[in-house]
């Protein structure tokens, strides 16, 4: 991951910087969370503000988490050493893991909808951006699977970008750490975790999930206005 975080990030803040000639605010969401974090640490003198929506730090914080990451690169190991990468369909089967019925329920309801119908139409957009990821390189999925998840490399101080260890303490910026309190991909104790890391950090818990909070009806309402207004508040400052 330091080949994104220390490369191809830094590189597009470095063009943000010279096309704008201001701060600019970065925000992650999930993983990104992360890579964000890790980007602030590097580079916290030309940032103005940090989000990082859902993101973890203590992959630990609910039960079976270090299982999870251990079986999965167990399995898939031979998998990565053939195609390189980890495939988006294998991705997709292990997010589906950690609620295996709420898949099930969904395309229930889907199937009693009218194909023509609003709901239907949403359904579907939703699923559409939901699969449309990318593979994960085989040593990011390693360093995800064996050292976020089996280890919990982040919360222990030994998850490392460009040899430096991510400490959420150095980031002296203004934070703002949205966490759903109904996520089921990154339970509230493990973001919430970060956010007590953060010097500067203002929480927001939506009553949402990990996906609701990006998209669903509600979101608007009480995540991107709510956060709206936070920027505008950096920005007077």
């Amino acid at each position: 991951m330091t080949d994104y975080i220390a490369g191809r990030l830094q590189e597009a803040l470095d063009q943000v910087l010279a096309a704008t000639g201001q701060r600019p605010f970065l925000l992650g969401y999930c993983m990104g969370g992360l890579l964000t974090l890790a980007l602030a640490q590097q580079r916290t003198r030309d940032l103005a503000a940090l989000v990082l929506l859902a993101t973890p730090w203590d992959f630990h914080a609910a039960p079976g988490q270090a299982a999870f990451g251990r079986s999965a690169l167990l399995t898939w190991s031979p998998l990565m050493d053939l195609l390189g990468e980890l495939p988006v369909d294998i991705l997709q089967a292990l997010f589906a893991t950690r609620g295996p019925l709420m898949a099930i329920r969904k395309f229930r309801r889907f199937g009693a909808m009218n194909p023509d119908s609003e709901p239907a139409r949403r359904f579907v957009a939703l699923e559409d951006w939901l699969n449309d990821g990318v593979a994960l390189p085989a040593p990011v999925a390693r360093e995800c699977l064996g050292g976020w998840y089996a280890d919990n490399s982040t919360l222990r101080g030994r998850w490392r970008i460009a040899g430096r260890v991510v400490q959420p303490d150095e980031v002296r910026l203004p934070v703002r750490c949205v966490i759903p309190a109904a996520d089921r991909i990154v339970p509230p104790a493990s973001a919430e975790a970060l956010a007590a890391r953060l010097p500067q950090a203002s929480l927001q818990r939506p009553p949402l999930g990990h996906i609701g909070m990006m998209v669903s009806r509600r979101a608007r309402r009480q995540v991107w206005a709510p956060l709206a207004r936070w920027f505008l508040e950096q920005e007077e400052r």
